[in-house]
């Protein structure tokens, strides 16, 4: 087990750019250089890891783990990649609320958060043009944002995902053209029954602190497909009113700058949510958002080759992921580029690093660097 964490330690420290380049990280690792597994059965895992709600490429380590060493192999490769960025996700929480007052903090998250329109803008692209390939599923798309901009709310995305899934399983069905598989061994019955026992009944429990907090990010890791830039509209309803919109999107601007899981964005919410015991609800929202992905590949691992055929399922995924792209595209607009752009200044760095990111192909822990830098120095001009 050490060995594996040692593994997704060290990728944990260099994995930046979000979900997509984590996939390219592991297909290096674990297909080219370590020989785990063939192409086809890593394309198998990366395909289910798209079917269900949660972190896509948390979801790919903890099922490699789990190939490797069973379920004490799945921890320790969630930990092994988590931990970095929790740490740091922890130590911006602290700083952020000691810095407040900095002109030089402001500066820089306000360049983070440009930032963060163009990766989202990016991913929003990228997305659109994988999953909305047809006039129904850009339908879908463009609905689900014009919905969430009329009426933004939790229960709008719930409506929307639940309408999108039923037209996906009547008018998208298709038939799944994935390879055979190994089989992995491994009971399907109580990761599954976990799940429903916890998305159904927590919300009938009596709420304090502790168990809002667990609840709500348990919820938000159950409905999100598509990764952590999916989570923003989502977790942004749940908070609410209880943060503020700066300090949101200031822990979703570190949440683009340090490497590993997006979903450790959740840290940063749990540690702000809770000022009594502030590492407590990090660590609470933290295993609550990733709790329910988990469970699902635990229980869809073994029969997976048996679903990826099943032409009704394919179909409500596709409507699903087409509503997804539509909740980035709200979200694109409000909150991310509302609050970044403010003058005519804010628009040229954008095309600058719209530049550096698509035409350059500079990695994302360089242009991190440079608003950084940036901003500092023209703080110091100012």
């Amino acid at each position: 087990m050490l060995s594996i964490f040692k593994i997704f330690l060290g990728l944990g420290c260099v994995s930046f750019g979000g979900p997509a380049a984590h996939i390219g990280y592991f297909r290096t690792a674990f297909v080219s250089r370590l020989n785990w597994l063939s192409e086809k059965e890593y394309a198998q895992l990366v395909a289910l890891s798209q079917f269900l709600p949660g972190p896509a490429s948390s979801q790919i380590g903890f099922a490699l783990g789990y190939r490797k060493g069973g379920l004490p192999g799945a921890i320790a490769a969630f930990l092994g990649f988590t931990l970095p960025s929790i740490a740091l996700m922890l130590l911006l929480a602290f700083v952020a609320q000691q810095l407040t007052n900095s002109l030089y903090f402001h500066n820089v998250v306000h360049g983070l958060k440009l930032l963060a329109v163009v990766v989202v803008a990016d991913a929003t692209w990228g997305m659109f043009s994988k999953f909305c390939t047809s006039k129904l599923t850009s339908l879908l798309c463009f609905a689900t944002a014009s919905a969430l901009l009329i009426s933004p709310s939790v229960h709008t995305q719930i409506y929307v995902l639940v309408a999108a899934a039923f037209i996906g399983g009547i008018w998208l069905k298709e038939e799944s053209v994935l390879l055979n598989t190994t089989k992995v061994k491994g009971s399907s019955i109580f990761p599954l029954l976990l799940f429903c026992l916890l998305l159904l009944g927590l919300p009938l429990i009596p709420m304090g602190a502790y168990t809002a907090i667990f609840n709500d990010f348990f919820q938000a890791g159950s409905l999100v497909f598509g990764g952590g830039h999916v989570a923003l509209p989502l977790l942004q309803n749940i908070v609410g009113e209880q943060l503020s919109q700066n300090s949101f999107l200031t822990g979703y601007a570190a949440a683009q700058a340090v490497p590993g899981p997006m979903f450790t964005f959740a840290t940063y919410l749990g540690y702000e949510l809770l000022p009594s015991s502030p590492i407590l609800g990090a660590l609470l929202a933290t295993i609550a958002i990733f709790l329910p992905g988990f469970l699902l590949i635990l229980a869809a691992l073994p029969h997976w080759q048996q679903l990826s055929h099943n032409a009704k399922l394919v179909g409500i995924i596709n409507g699903v992921n087409a509503a997804v792209v539509g909740l980035l595209l709200s979200a694109l607009y409000t909150p991310i580029s509302t609050s970044a752009i403010h003058h005519i200044t804010d628009v040229v760095f954008l095309f600058i690093l719209f530049f550096l990111f698509k035409s350059m192909k500079l990695p994302i822990g360089w242009l991190v660097s440079l608003v950084i830098v940036s901003s500092i120095v023209l703080t110091l001009m100012s």
